[in-house]
């Protein structure tokens, strides 16, 4: 018998499927028979399923995705339209929005709070902030600001600094004016121990206006009635306590003078005003008429 014969005796071998497989199998094959009917409007669902999965990987390969997750979200109430603003004294509110970077679309969902935060303290007065998401549309920031110290003035350029001597911003008037104005190079790393001594001074304290670094090595005190006092480069709280003690005792910068010189040790001189040095002149020249000497 040939080869043909005997093939068509042999019987055909069906594949066996694994058992996960079968189930899956049966499914799909009923469908082909018709046994399932699809769900109405099944194929406009599975038509918008497909767009929209191809839109979302579109975006995501064109760097666009978070764009897209923005305009979703925003559109669906979760837009920023409230934003608290807590600690600024010094830092303008509108700067601080300005950071955020915000438009009209801006979703909370997406947006970087860590990337909000550091551009918030970048600002020359915020020494710490933090951004806070709360939903479904509000967004806190807090900020610790630095603690203004003095006003550094050094030729044209006034700054106001903090006590370490850190430059913070330019000085632009307001209630910034009440702080102490220091003069000079290198008077920021010197002035806060002066001003502590002096604020322990009653007949001094509240009084100077101006800290005037001479050469680097001593201070001019410039009061509000427009007498300067020259300390010493060495021995400064002796010196303050000699003032101190004078003016208690005479009144001394009450009177018509224009500057006390604390220089020399054991020794204090005082320089008269105009009017007082030519009222003194006079006096003298008329003690002398009397006496018959001449001055």
């Amino acid at each position: 018998m040939g080869h043909g014969g005997l093939a068509g005796l042999v019987p055909a071998v069906r594949p066996v499927m694994p058992r996960w497989l079968r189930r899956p199998l049966r499914v799909f094959s009923r469908l082909g028979e018709g046994a399932y009917a699809a769900p109405r409007f099944a194929a406009t669902i599975l038509s918008v399923a497909l767009l929209s999965s191809s839109a979302t990987y579109g975006a995501y390969l064109g760097g666009q995705l978070e764009d897209f997750v923005q305009g979703v979200t925003a559109r669906t109430g979760f837009a920023v339209d409230q934003i608290r603003v807590v600690g600024n004294q010094y830092t303008s509110e509108i700067d601080i929005l300005d950071r955020l970077e915000l438009n009209g679309w801006t979703a909370l969902v997406g947006l970087d709070v860590v990337d909000a935060r550091d551009r918030i303290a970048s600002l020359p007065w915020v020494q710490h902030a933090t951004v806070r998401k709360v939903y479904p549309n509000t967004l806190e920031v807090r900020v610790d600001e630095r603690e203004p110290f003095a006003i550094w003035q050094q030729g044209q350029a006034l700054n106001v600094i903090e006590e370490n001597g850190r430059v913070i911003a330019p000085f632009s008037g307001g209630r910034l004016a009440s702080l102490p104005l220091i003069v000079g190079t290198g008077a920021p790393e010197h002035a806060p121990k002066l001003i502590a001594r002096i604020a322990d001074v009653p007949e001094l304290a509240g009084r100077v206006k101006g800290y005037v670094r001479v050469g680097e090595r001593r201070w001019n005190l410039h009061l509000d009635n427009g007498v300067t006092v020259k300390l010493p480069e060495h021995g400064v709280g002796a010196a303050l306590e000699r003032l101190a003690q004078l003016d208690r005792e005479q009144g001394l910068l009450g009177r018509d003078i224009v500057a006390v010189d604390l220089r020399i040790p054991d020794r204090v001189a005082v320089a008269l005003s105009p009017d007082a040095s030519a009222a003194r002149l006079a006096a003298l020249k008329g003690a002398a008429r009397k006496s018959g000497s001449r001055i």
